[in-house]
């Protein structure tokens, strides 16, 4: 429900998401180079209208200032690309060129982006880009804006925060398919734009689908106060790890008097744990750096920006802002651990705190419309206490669908289930028809009259959803249980092939390692080695115990290698994003392999491809 505190007639959310506004891109639609649409702004017209029945107005409101797109000027020397992606791209003007902070998450859009600025402030040429931190909305359309060749050759310098590259590669390429199925959930990517169906989720609006790139960082910023210059613009650093990323960090430009926070400060309460899946955050530290923040940098500047959402004007209102950001992070934080210490388990501290404390209520950018007080206190429960309640019951429970069989027919069955669950929905108890109905959907998941009632009892809890990646879920969990059998069946991909040369040899092996079959390798043991050149380096993948073990150099003990692969890493790559295989780089002598051949093809058959889509609303 949406607070009945809040200011309705507050015109300042509204005056700032339009304020500057230089140019558009009309219409706002951007293609890949095979025609392809990888985003299109123009679907959330509708956010234009009267909010209907079917959606939240709190949640409608923030979709549409959110759909605000454009070319912004935030102070002279500084503007905003927004509305053409999830995120915000920051162009800094320096004395030669631009400095790009944040490229989105494709290179089409950032591309696009990119050419807008320059239609109004003149080709100027990227004098620098950093990376906030660690997700992939900030760094993935790096290619858009700069050739790779320049960042190597050092003519074009990269910043990013110190462990960039682990966090980077850690959510997008060792949990990135699981994530990613879990994500076109949260976001909505399924789901047709309009009132009935996705109206963005707070931090924004859709996610692009365009080509995702990587380009690894040429200089890390490793300490709170580091000063950096590019282009002639003077830089103050400040680190925040473990906040919204892992890996992250807020600027000051002094002389512009523009403080830069990231993600960590928004329009919107964020997440301690997101839905899609990522580590649980500290809300703790988050709070504390927020207050870090304030010290270091507020008597310096005059405009806050953030990479999502609309600035901040005035040091009165910023300090207001950043102060309230951090009170609603300590809040629930602290509510939770004494909630905690009381015996409560993590769902019932989420029906504890079901509202902020008035003054924090009515801040519209406090608002749960991406994190939720009710799913974030139960992530820092997890984050003290793990996935057990401590309760003797739930150690050691049936997995789901076993579950399900038994819990119906200790109820008399699903038909009777289902009957029981309709006097409920009448009752208006939808959380507990949602949870019936799952147990008849995991006993018996063709079970048709259950499938539809639960997609209906989804789409009512949806519409009146203030969350916005709440009622993705909702939405596209009636949307699965509507779909016939052959269009839920589980599709497999991999990395993003974009992504693939920016990993060290390491990093490409340690994914190879959380893929294989350990259950079906545990009676087997391979040794490889990998002799690389351009650049050169040798790596030993050891096969032992259901484990795949990558080490630098020659095995320890002299053991000799089944078989052993000479190759450059630009092949590797090739292989890997799928432009060859194996056998078609052997065979044209871009792979050379003595002794053994058939030790790569059983550790190769050993490899489980991941899903990149799999049921969850149905086993």
């Amino acid at each position: 429900m949406t607070s009945p505190e809040l200011d309705w007639d507050d015109p300042t959310d509204p005056q700032n998401a339009t304020r500057g506004l230089v140019g558009r891109l009309d219409p706002c639609i951007i293609r890949d180079a095979s025609g392809s649409v990888v985003w299109d702004n123009e679907r959330w017209s509708f956010l234009k209208e009267i909010c209907p029945d079917t959606a939240n107005p709190s949640l409608w409101r923030q979709g549409r200032l959110n759909a605000l797109d454009g070319l912004f000027e935030v102070v002279p020397g500084i503007y905003q690309i927004r509305g053409f992606d999830v995120s915000n791209m920051t162009l800094v003007e320096g004395e030669t060129g631009v400095i790009v902070v944040d490229p989105l998450i494709s290179e089409e859009c950032a591309a696009a982006g990119l050419a807008l600025y320059r239609r109004h402030r003149g080709e100027r040429p990227v004098a620098g880009v950093i990376y906030t931190h660690s997700h992939a909305d900030h760094f993935g359309g790096v290619g858009g804006v700069v050739d790779k060749a320049d960042v190597a050759a050092h003519r074009v310098p990269v910043i990013a925060p110190e462990g960039f590259m682990e966090h980077a590669v850690s959510e997008n390429v060792f949990a990135g398919p699981a994530m990613l199925a879990r994500a076109r959930y949260m976001y909505g990517g399924r789901l047709p734009a309009g009132p009935d169906g996705v109206i963005g989720f707070g931090l924004g609006q859709a996610t692009s689908s365009g080509r995702v790139g990587l380009i690894a960082p040429t200089e890390l910023v490793t300490s709170t106060g580091q000063q950096l210059e590019i282009d002639g613009i003077p830089m103050v650093f400040q680190l925040t790890p473990g906040t919204e990323a892992p890996s992250e960090m807020n600027f000051l430009l002094p002389e512009q008097r523009v403080l830069l926070v990231a993600e960590n400060a928004n329009h919107t309460l964020h997440n301690v744990l997101t839905l899609r899946g990522a580590e649980v955050r500290d809300a703790r530290a988050w709070a504390g750096y927020l207050t870090e923040t304030i010290q270091l940098f507020a008597d310096r500047a005059d405009v806050l920006v953030g990479s999502h959402h609309w600035p901040t004007w005035g040091r009165a209102e910023l300090i207001r802002f950043l102060s309230e950001q951090r009170d609603a992070y300590s809040y629930l934080h602290d509510q939770t651990v004494r909630l905690m210490n009381r015996g409560l388990t993590g769902a019932e501290i989420a029906e504890e705190l079901q509202e902020f404390p008035p003054s924090l209520a009515k801040a519209w950018h406090a608002r749960g419309y991406y994190g939720s007080l009710s799913h974030n206190s139960k992530a820092v429960y997890q984050r003290y206490m793990g996935w057990f309640d401590g309760n003797p019951a739930h150690l050691w429970g049936h997995p789901p669908v076993e579950a399900a069989r038994r819990y119906v027919d200790f109820m008399g069955g699903a038909d009777m289930v289902v009957e029981k669950a309709r006097k409920s929905f009448e009752d208006g108890d939808l959380r507990w028809v949602a949870e019936v109905l799952n147990h008849v959907l995991f006993a018996e998941p063709e079970h048709a009259e259950a499938r539809e009632f639960q997609a209906a009892t989804f789409e009512r809890l949806g519409h009146s959803a203030e969350n916005g990646t709440w009622r993705n879920f909702y939405l596209t969990g009636a949307w699965e249980l509507r779909q016939p059998l052959e269009e839920r069946r589980n599709t497999t991909g991999g990395t993003n092939s974009a992504m693939i040369p920016a990993l060290s040899t390491e990093q490409l092996f340690q994914s190879w390692a959380v893929r294989l079959d350990g259950p079906a390798a545990a009676d087997r043991r391979l040794l490889l080695r990998w002799e690389f050149t351009a650049p050169a380096e040798t790596w030993t993948l050891l096969l032992a115990n259901g484990v795949l073990t990558p080490m630098r150099g020659e095995p320890i003990g002299g053991e000799q290698p089944h078989s052993a692969l000479r190759l450059d890493r630009a092949a590797f790559n090739r292989v890997l994003s799928g432009q060859t295989n194996f056998p078609e780089a052997i065979e044209t002598g871009e792979i050379v392999i003595d002794g053994d051949e058939q030790a790569l093809w059983t550790l190769l058959g050993l490899m489980e491809k991941p899903a990149r889509s799999f049921p969850i609303a149905l086993p």
